[in-house]
């Protein structure tokens, strides 16, 4: 049984939640969670009536805590609109039965327990607080290049099409094209400096994180 918080602007914690045999408490505000993220496992925001203040609460929380494990809840109609960007870890919809909404919960708390260190040269990357360093210093990444370079070094050596890794890391429900890849990776070499050489392109296919640097010559 999980401990799960329910933000909301109502503070009225739906049907499908209330069913579930997990200790289940709410709030209104992301101050009052913010003071409660100690204390849960998961938190759920949100999202069916103000998508706009469901990403502010999410965006807030995984500023405060980078190995939250946020559920955003969201209308059949804002699947689409809702962006990894804004911090969450899953989103379900608001219509699913309570079987999803325990599937969903239970896999954020799979997750939180198989989080590992990735270390490769000079670069590590810490999944249970959501920090990347590089030769001790942290990187200053986005969400997005976070979870790039996170499933680049999780298999390392192995191509990745644009494809694979939009789906991977954007998610199936992404509707942008492979240019975004690109420039993500564009950025992430950036900011991995004399050691942008980890991310080696494979020409006409994809990209690879590789520990030889001449495989990106």
């Amino acid at each position: 049984m999980a401990a799960v918080l329910f933000v909301s602007p109502g503070a009225t914690i739906p049907g499908a939640l209330s069913l579930l045999s997990h200790s289940t408490s709410a709030v209104a505000t992301s101050a009052d969670a913010l003071a409660r993220l100690d204390t849960v496992d998961v938190t759920v925001v949100d999202g069916r009536d103000d998508l706009a203040w469901a990403r502010s609460v999410t965006t807030t929380l995984r500023g405060a805590r980078a190995d939250v494990a946020i559920l955003l809840l969201v209308p059949p109609a804002g699947v689409s609109l809702v962006s990894r960007e804004w911090g969450f870890t899953d989103f379900v919809s608001e219509t699913s039965e309570p079987a999803e909404f325990d599937a969903r919960i239970r896999l954020l708390l799979r997750a939180a327990g198989d989080a590992q260190v990735l270390a490769l040269g000079p670069i590590r990357v810490d999944e249970a607080a959501y920090i990347a360093t590089l030769s001790g210093e942290p990187l200053d990444l986005t969400y997005t290049e976070f979870e790039l370079l996170r499933y680049l070094m999780s298999n390392p050596g192995r191509v990745l099409t644009r494809e694979v890794l939009l789906s991977q890391v954007w998610g199936y429900d992404y509707y942008g094209g492979t240019r975004t890849v690109d420039v993500h990776v564009r950025r992430l070499r950036a900011k991995l400096g004399q050691f942008d050489w980890y991310v080696a392109t494979v020409r006409n296919v994809g990209y690879r994180f590789t520990q030889a640097r001449k495989d990106n010559q």
